[in-house]
């Protein structure tokens, strides 16, 4: 279990990257931060990781400090590719895996392992520099497993990457979760967190809006919405039915009372010989729970 409680970073100038952030992050689950860009998440993430040490509150492991003993059972994945480009896949493991004071047959056997986790063993001993983007975030993620962590901590791993490294990615958190493994994934990419975490915590300029499970907070937050596409729909006469949002030119209409709406909407089209292209009810998003408690999208 990793426990946050009352952390506050404030920088030289006394700017607040952190606002008393308490969160309780249970062990062999996948915890999801969120929030836009400059929210806050990799500043808590350095924090976990020791990286800076600067702060105000306290974070703990298994209810201890995190210290250089406890750091050898976390691994963390950066936003940013830390490979060695002029070495081979195998070679940066072995780096990593002798960073962690592996050696010998346990090094050689973990580099097999962790290749074969990410995807790259028929590429182990091409150099890096001829892998593409979403091969370099995997070996990345690979470096960081190299000493089989309890905890680990990945920042944006999935920026700019192909449809197959993601797949390798969820598959990999998958299979972390199922070994016990606990990993936090930070991400502005709703859909991602949604798939893959079970809890999550919503960070917006420094401060903790919400978190918790996130089938719970689905259920207390987000509202019922319709889909509707169609050429002459008047925006007015969706909005006596609730909250109406404009998305790659179609309504989505937030209701309480969905099927109901959508009855009306029926009625009034076919009475007006309104053509609809699709109207279908929405399964309710986290996108939706952070647009209700923010009032903002999430931001690129």
């Amino acid at each position: 279990m990793l426990m946050i409680q009352n952390v506050t970073k404030r920088y030289d100038d006394k700017t607040e990257a952190l606002k008393d952030i308490s969160m309780i992050i249970p062990g062999g689950a996948c915890y999801g931060l969120v929030g836009p860009n400059g929210a806050g998440k990799s500043t808590l993430i350095k924090m976990i990781t020791s990286i800076i040490r600067d702060y105000k509150g306290k974070i703990e492991w298994n209810e201890n400090r995190i210290t250089d003993k406890t750091k050898q059972k976390l691994g963390y994945v950066p936003q940013d590719i830390i490979l060695e480009e002029d070495i081979s896949a195998a070679g940066n493991l072995q780096l990593f895996g002798r960073l962690y004071h592996l050696k010998g047959s346990r090094l050689n056997q973990r580099v097999k392992e962790v290749l074969a986790l990410i995807g790259l063993s028929e590429r182990s001993k091409d150099k890096v520099s001829t892998f593409s983007g979403g091969m370099k975030r995997r070996l990345n993620i690979g470096c960081a497993l190299m000493h089989n962590p309890e905890l680990i901590i990945m920042d944006e791993p999935t920026v700019g990457i192909d449809p197959q490294s993601r797949k390798y990615i969820f598959q990999m958190i998958d299979d972390l979760k199922t070994a016990g493994k606990t990993v936090i994934y930070a991400s502005h990419y709703m859909e991602e967190v949604e798939k893959l975490c079970d809890y999550v915590a919503f960070l917006d300029q420094g401060e903790m809006i919400e978190n918790g499970a996130i089938n719970e907070l689905l259920q207390q937050y987000a509202v019922p919405s319709i889909y509707i596409k169609g050429s002459g729909i008047p925006q007015d006469k969706l909005e006596q039915y609730g909250t109406v949002s404009l998305e790659d030119g179609a309504f989505i209409l937030y209701t309480e009372e969905a099927l109901q709406a959508m009855e009306r909407i029926i009625s009034y089209c076919r009475e007006n010989r309104i053509g609809v292209e699709r109207l279908e009810l929405v399964h309710p998003r986290l996108e939706d729970v952070f647009f209700r408690l923010t009032g903002s999208s999430l931001r690129d």
